[in-house]
């Protein structure tokens, strides 16, 4: 086999599932990780259509659908906490309780994932990828860290603001597409008593929602706020980016105020843009990105999740039938997934323009939750063939 050696940058969702494909295969995967371990917290993200293949064939469906968040259904109030609308048959965030759909939360699916590979990949965590020097033996790899080393192959797994892709395919503000909104997530308390129920409140450019989770023992908080041209911040400041979301959040009304006060001690708080990454090559030699890293379509698809996964098995499978021969699976990889991400990306779109028309002419509405994740051909129209 050729190209054995592989270093996967990122362990959250698509690095894990390709280090268990990958060595199910019989390759040598480590994985370095900037965070010092798995991350904790997360939004609620969902596995669906060919996403549900995968995790079948990885024989973690089942304890997927354990793990799942379990909602009996949502409501939406005004700015006094007012009821306007309520469905038992969906949510925004999981849609349709009629589908095979699975809803979990973004740090279960990671430990279930990289227990899959437990005992056969190396991990470097606390540490990243400074510098990406190839030739045609490998890919010399400097860590900010540890020793450097040579690799095989080193395949970007790292999200929307991926290392990877800027140290081997150049700045980040060639490939991103802003789509005018941002978003927090965090964890507090479950203040409000809700029993698996989502309460969302949309104001005039600002809005969100408050989700049990842990069996209502906790609640994930999404705060979000829309601005027509990037804000500019610090990725690594923390504390920079909840001011930034209370400033804007502050005044939005409902459970806000009071939900923003448990934002300051959370440990898991999350902030990034609702943004999308084009390229017209998910790869550059011997280095590749996978999921949000080479293809984000941003939560307004919500399809992330099923695209990493996705991503991750074909991209594996066709290093396989290669015999690791990068220079014949990389294109292949792409070939096969290309109209699925596209047309995942063009979801997104127009979920956004169906968000922004319906909370725009009769806030909380009925059919928000079924527009939304309207996910149609996107998620039912790949068929994934078996390595």
């Amino acid at each position: 086999m050729q190209n054995h050696t592989v270093l996967i940058s990122g362990a959250s969702i698509g690095g894990p599932a390709l280090a268990y494909w990958l060595t199910e295969y019989g390759f040598d995967v480590t994985v370095v990780e900037r965070a010092p371990g798995l991350r904790p917290g997360g939004q609620a993200v969902d596995v669906r259509g060919p996403a549900l293949v995968v995790a079948e064939r990885m024989g973690v469906l089942d304890e997927l659908r354990e793990l799942a968040t379990d909602m009996r259904g949502m409501s939406v109030v005004d700015a006094a906490g007012v009821e306007l609308y309520r469905s038992t048959e969906g949510t925004i965030s999981g849609g349709d309780f009629a589908t095979a759909d699975v809803e979990i939360l973004r740090d279960d699916l990671c430990q279930v994932l990289s227990r899959g590979a437990a005992g056969r990949v190396a991990h470097l965590f606390d540490d990243s990828i400074a510098a990406l020097t190839q030739d045609e033996h490998g890919v010399q790899v400097t860590f900010e860290k540890a020793a450097a080393r040579t690799f095989d192959l080193v395949v970007g797994a790292d999200g929307l603001h991926s290392n990877t892709r800027r140290l081997a395919f150049g700045p980040e503000a060639d490939y991103i597409t802003h789509l005018g909104t941002y978003l927090s997530v965090f964890t507090a308390p479950n203040y409000l008593d809700l029993d698996r129920w989502q309460v969302w409140h949309q104001a005039a450019g600002a809005g969100g929602a408050i989700m049990t989770a842990r069996g209502n023992a906790e609640i994930r908080v999404f705060a979000g706020f829309e601005t027509p041209e990037p804000v500019a911040y610090d990725f690594r400041d923390i504390e920079a980016q909840k001011k930034l979301v209370h400033d804007r959040m502050a005044d939005v009304g409902w459970e806000f105020p009071r939900a923003l006060r448990y934002m300051w001690d959370a440990p898991d708080f999350h902030f990034d843009s609702m943004s999308q990454i084009h390229l017209d090559q998910w790869w550059r030699g011997r280095v590749a990105l996978v999921g949000d890293a080479g293809y984000c379509g941003s939560p307004m698809s919500g399809q992330g999740t099923s695209m990493a996964l996705v991503g991750a098995y074909v991209l594996a499978g066709e290093l396989k039938a290669a015999q690791g021969d990068h220079r014949i699976a990389f294109p292949a990889y792409q070939d096969a997934l290309r109209d699925y991400v596209a047309e995942n990306q063009r979801l997104a779109l127009t979920n956004q323009a169906r968000m922004a028309a319906e909370t725009g002419t009769a806030e909380g509405e009925p059919g928000v939750g079924a527009d939304l994740q309207d996910v149609g051909q996107a998620v039912n129209g790949l068929e994934l063939k078996e390595y």
